[in-house]
């Protein structure tokens, strides 16, 4: 046995691998072509018996692998038994296939043999990762298995980005659409996405009021939205988008339908009794505010309860606005510029107002609890709006010339929204629906908006079809046209459908052409709505949406907040865009010297000289903040609510870093125990 594993390792050390080097990959350019072969290594022998290069892979296996790894104690081993390995079928069978992508993970990361176990040398492992990786990487060019995708339907960033590009129109989806189902962190995966008469019905209702808000209702009836406050929002400090010398509060951008009257309701939160809360504080006023100027200054009442006609809410006398988007805001009138004489100073008022100055968080002033939107009431009509004049490129001066223009203006819209070509089939259907708005409504503008309504509940906008060739067999590979290609790419970079620019390269089909679909590329990072990568990709791959689950402990982080949450996100997420955009190292992500902080988040960091709530790039002295794996973002995603956590920044890395997930722990491991009273404290 001695003189075998001596062999073994000689001959892996000589270099294995038949055929492509290690870390070739079979690409659409290259599916169908078989990478170039080496050298075949020497066969070596044992007592003069010729043994193969698999042969002696697949005795290393048994040596330092299949005593752990076997059948009687695979549910022990990560599920996973070598007993019966033979290398001499890596890339040959599908299933030993799998096998070896996953020895191939652990060789390359480390991980296999633990370190406690008998290994062989180092670049022993690696010569058996890379002869494998050859053998998977040639049978995978040889037999390309693109996948298949029958459909992809729009999630909801998607659906939001694509209307924001068709309409100048930004809505809230969540209102019409389900959550969308998450696979491995992302929401645009075909295989995981469900589809159902529920899903479609949502869809019908987000197609109905979006083409109301974009062209505008002169019948639309009064109803009313609501716009909940974060419950860890700061009601101390100024908010973003309320007019200065207010605190809290919330600013958000709505969509009015009509120009008409609409008043607007507050709720304040109450304390268990049913009293208001902060109401030890005298003489509070609540102002509203559409587009930065005041409309309405409302005074609270201290003794307000929810027994009263009216409970915690206090509304507006009715105002009139027009149609379109306006920044609206409801906040505190500022009353004073330090920290309130409260006879309960604020939870935050503790360690944390040494360290960054003053307090954030909750404190004994009312706090607005939601903000709320009620109308139209009293409609006199619909005003020029951003999303009018995109979708009314012409206007009929006679009843004559209402089909001609509608023309124009559907196919217009259609084409980006079908993300090609509209077919003499699409056209006709569509006409249907202006004709019958047209008569129902009694006016050219009620037919745009049915159109527009069947445009967004239209299949061609609502799925990424991609149709086979008629003349492809089932089951043979093909190439995706150059309009399915433009789609996909613009997903990826831009989070919705192509430009002008890029589908009329497709529509030519020319953007493979030499330097044509790079060209695009660069041009459509340098674009601003590149920011998708950072805000979607990179934010799904982080699993940065995970921080909206996370409240960490009140009384041991009182000084952490809504707003301090959303500057942790906004700072790995411009980390992430500087890299895409700078073209720089990938390496930057572990070790880069600098970030981007505003005020709160410099104040949270202890960087000093740092004034105001724009983000700025810094440098970042302390090694351990270096890179992702020192930012607050990723540090709170990884622990719980009351400490860190080594075993969730473990499985982080492992996940999100080197892609190596790691297996369900086995079944007769136990939890570990609390410290005990009295005992001394342990460390994790």
């Amino acid at each position: 046995m001695k003189r075998l594993s001596f062999v073994v390792l000689s001959a892996l050390v000589l270099g294995l691998g038949l055929s492509a080097s290690a870390g070739t990959q079979a690409s659409p350019a290259t599916a169908g072509q078989a990478p170039a072969r080496q050298p075949a290594a020497p066969a070596l022998a044992v007592a003069h018996a010729p043994v193969s290069i698999t042969e002696s892979q697949t005795a290393l296996v048994k040596q330092y692998c299949a005593t752990c790894h076997n059948d009687r104690n695979k549910n022990n081993a990560g599920g996973l038994s070598l007993a019966s390995f033979d290398a001499a079928k890596v890339g040959h069978d599908a299933q030993v296939a799998e096998v070896a992508e996953k020895m191939i993970r652990k060789l390359r990361s480390g991980m296999m043999p633990p370190p406690n176990a008998r290994r062989p040398e180092g670049a022993v492992l690696a010569s058996f990762a890379a002869s494998m990786e050859a053998r998977l990487d040639e049978d995978a060019a040889l037999h390309p298995n693109p996948g298949r995708r029958p459909f992809q339907r729009l999630n909801r960033g998607e659906y939001t980005r694509a209307v924001s590009a068709l309409l100048a129109l930004d809505v809230d989806v969540n209102a019409f659409l389900p959550p969308d189902t998450l696979s491995a962190g992302f929401d645009n995966v075909a295989d995981a996405q469900l589809f159902s008469a529920t899903v479609m019905e949502g869809y019908l209702r987000a197609a109905s009021r979006i083409s109301s808000l974009a062209v505008g209702d002169p019948k639309a009836s009064a109803s009313e939205y609501t716009y909940k406050v974060p419950r860890t929002g700061s009601q101390m400090h100024h908010v973003e988008g309320a007019p200065f010398g207010t605190r809290g509060g919330v600013a958000v951008e709505h969509t009015f339908p009509a120009d008409g009257d609409y008043s607007f309701r507050m709720q304040l939160h109450s304390i268990p009794t049913g009293q208001l809360f902060g109401s030890t504080v005298k003489g509070e006023l609540l102002e509203v505010s559409i587009d930065g100027e005041r409309a309405a200054v409302l005074e609270i009442n201290p003794r307000m309860s929810e027994a009263d006609p009216n409970g915690m809410n206090i509304v507006t006398p009715r105002i009139h606005v027009k149609a379109g988007t306006h920044r609206l805001a409801a906040a505190f009138v500022q009353r004073f510029d330090a920290v309130p004489d409260d006879l309960l100073p604020p939870i935050d008022h503790s360690l944390a107002d040494s360290q960054i100055g003053s307090g954030f968080g909750i404190t004994t002033l009312p706090h607005l609890r939601e903000f709320a939107v009620s109308g139209p009431f009293k409609v006199t009509g619909v005003s020029e709006t951003p999303s009018r004049k995109r979708i009314f490129t012409c206007r009929p001066t006679s009843q004559s010339e209402e089909a001609g223009c509608a023309n124009e203006i559907i196919r217009k819209i259609a084409t980006q929204a079908y993300r090609g070509p509209v077919t003499t089939q699409d056209m006709e259907g569509l006409t249907k629906f202006y004709a019958q708005g047209r008569t129902d409504g009694g006016d050219f503008e009620s037919g745009i908006r049915m159109a527009l309504q069947a445009i967004l509940a239209s299949p061609r906008f609502l799925f990424r079809l991609e149709e086979a060739p008629a003349t492809i067999r089932a089951g043979q590979n093909y190439r995706i046209t150059d309009l399915d290609l433009a789609t996909r790419l613009s997903f990826f970079l831009w989070g919705a459908g192509p430009d002008d620019e890029l589908l009329k390269i497709a529509q030519r089909g020319t953007l493979r052409g030499p330097g044509v679909l790079a060209a695009q590329v660069k041009r459509m990072l340098a674009d601003p709505k590149s920011e998708a990568l950072s805000t979607r990709f990179g934010s799904q791959w982080l699993r940065l949406q995970d921080l909206e689950k996370i409240y960490p402990d009140a009384l041991l982080f009182p000084y952490y907040d809504y707003k301090l949450g959303e500057a942790l996100k906004k700072e790995t997420k411009l980390f992430f865009d500087s890299i895409v955009r700078e073209d720089r190292s990938v390496l930057d992500l572990l070790d880069a010297d600098y970030t981007y902080v505003n005020e709160r988040l410099a104040r949270h960091y202890g960087i000093p000289n740092v004034y105001g709530s724009h983000f700025r790039r810094v440098a970042v002295a302390q090694e351990a903040r270096r890179g992702l794996l020192g930012q607050g973002s990723i540090l709170t995603v990884t622990s719980y609510p009351n400490r860190t956590s080594p075993v969730l920044r473990g499985k982080w890395i492992l996940e999100n870093v080197l892609g190596t997930p790691p297996p369900a722990p086995p079944p007769n491991v136990p939890t570990l125990s609390d410290n005990e009273p009295g005992q001394e404290a342990q460390s994790l």
